[in-house]
């Protein structure tokens, strides 16, 4: 049989395992693509308890958050991963914390979706998102400072509609027509204001939303950060 050395993903998921199984499925997908026949990714998940989480993110305790992510990577480090992909945007806030003291790299979600957005030729996007991805500066920040993007967001009102239906609905697995409508509006109204095109910034809202539903370019953090991950997997 063949075979074929690939590098071992480390992944802390489970925030939400709606999507982190989006990613396992991805990952997966992408390693049978490259390789054919019954290859699959070789794969090392810490699933944290989101409900955990999420307690910690609207107390606003990042450090106690960046701990408990520390504390996963330090465990796929120890079990050999290769490198770690953090399955969700909002985590990313508490990226440097994660791998502090961690001798591995760290596959950032805004790489793969800058150099996408920058290969299709746009310059002027819109980045839908929790509220901590819209409002904070990690995310937005890594976009203007290394990849010179500005990112439009909703407005104040629309934030806190985007917010309430990933945590509400989207990380529940709970998905509306109506919560569909709604993002499909704030699209619009973002398109108006001069996007050429929307970063799907939460790793949930691929569960609602796709490129069918709307003409202007959808760009999928989830879908980007996975092959991502394949390609440096297999060195592609």
């Amino acid at each position: 049989m063949q075979t074929h050395s690939s590098q071992s993903i480390g992944i802390i998921g489970g925030m939400s395992w709606e999507s982190t199984q989006l990613y396992y499925q991805a990952i997966n997908e992408g390693v049978k693509q490259a390789l054919g026949g019954l290859h699959s990714a070789r794969i090392l998940l810490n699933s944290l308890d989101f409900a955990t989480v999420e307690a910690l993110q609207h107390q606003g305790d990042w450090a106690g958050a960046g701990k408990l992510m520390n504390e996963a990577a330090q465990s796929l480090e120890r079990a050999g991963a290769d490198f770690i992909v953090i399955a969700t945007n909002t985590m990313h806030k508490v990226a440097d914390d994660t791998m502090a003291g961690i001798d591995l790299p760290l596959l950032h979600i805004v790489d793969p979706t800058a150099e996408a957005l920058r290969a299709a030729g746009h310059r002027k996007v819109a980045l839908l998102g929790t509220g901590f991805t819209m409002r904070d500066d990690f995310y937005k920040g890594r976009m203007k400072s290394v990849y010179d993007f500005d990112l439009l967001t909703p407005d104040d009102a629309d934030q806190s509609l985007v917010h309430k239906i990933i945590y509400e609905e989207l990380c529940l697995g709970n998905i509306q027509s109506d919560s569909r409508s709604q993002y499909l509006d704030i699209i619009e109204k973002l398109e108006d204001q001069g996007a050429e095109a929307v970063i799907l910034g939460c790793t949930e809202i691929t569960l609602l939303i796709d490129q069918s539903h709307t003409h202007i370019p959808l760009f999928d953090t989830t879908a980007l950060h996975a092959q991502a991950a394949v390609n440096i997997a297999l060195k592609i």
